[in-house]
C-alpha cells in the first residue's frame, strides 16, 4: 500500500525507482497520474502493464477504478474489441450473478482502503465504477490479469486468444495483493 502523504514524484511504491514508474506510466497514459498507484503487473521487460489506483485521488476526488490497464498493446486490442460491440457481447455472454459478485468483490476491496475517518465523497460501483453490467472491458481485464475473479476479464482473455495478438503468457510478474496473490 502507498503511504498517504507520498509526494508527486513518489506516487508509486513498486520497484527500486518509484519515480521511474511514474514517468513510464505517464508516458503510457499520455498524462500524469492524478493520484497514487502501485504497479501490480509488469511485462517480461519490466514495463508496467496494470496499476492499482488508490481509491481517492490526491485532491480527495473518488477514484472508482482500482485496477487500470496501462499496456499500450492490450489497450489497443481491447479498444478494437469494444469498437466492434465487445461490451454488449461480453455482457450477454457472462453469467449476470457472477458479474454482480465480481462488482461487489471489487468494490469491497477498493472501499476497504479508504481511511475509516474519511468523510468526503466516496467511490461508487464495482468494476469501472458501474453498479451492474459492463462499462469498460479494459478495467475488467486489468483486474482479471492480476488475479481477480472477473467473468468479463475471462471473456476478454478468450477473445484476445482468438486474435492475431495473444494475451500475456503465464507466469506474470506480479506484486503481492492481499487475498489475490497469496
Amino acid at each position: 500500500m502507498v503511504e498517504p502523504a507520498a509526494a508527486e514524484s513518489d506516487r508509486s511504491t513498486s520497484g527500486a525507482d518509484p519515480s521511474g514508474d511514474v514517468a513510464i506510466v505517464t508516458e503510457l497514459l499520455g498524462r500524469t497520474p492524478k493520484g497514487r498507484f502501485e504497479v501490480m503487473l509488469r511485462s517480461e521487460d519490466g514495463i508496467p502493464m496494470v496499476i492499482a489506483n488508490e481509491p481517492l485521488l490526491d485532491d480527495g476526488t473518488p477514484m472508482p477504478t482500482r485496477f487500470w490497464l496501462v499496456d499500450k498493446n492490450l489497450n489497443r486490442r481491447i479498444g478494437q474489441l469494444e469498437a466492434t460491440g465487445g461490451v454488449r457481447r461480453a455482457e450477454a455472454a457472462v453469467d449476470a450473478a457472477a458479474l454482480a459478485e465480481a462488482h461487489l468483490a471489487y468494490a469491497t476491496e477498493r472501499d476497504s482502503l479508504i481511511p475509516p475517518t474519511w468523510t468526503g465523497p466516496r467511490p461508487f460501483g464495482g468494476v469501472g465504477g458501474t453498479r451492474r453490467g459492463v462499462k469498460c472491458l479494459h478495467t475488467h481485464y486489468a483486474w482479471f490479469l492480476i488475479g481477480g475473479a472477473d467473468p468479463v476479464g475471462l471473456w476478454v482473455n478468450e477473445q484476445l486468444s482468438k486474435t492475431d495478438i495473444r494475451p500475456p503468457e503465464e507466469p506474470f510478474k506480479t506484486f503481492a495483493q492481499p487475498g489475490v496473490n497469496e
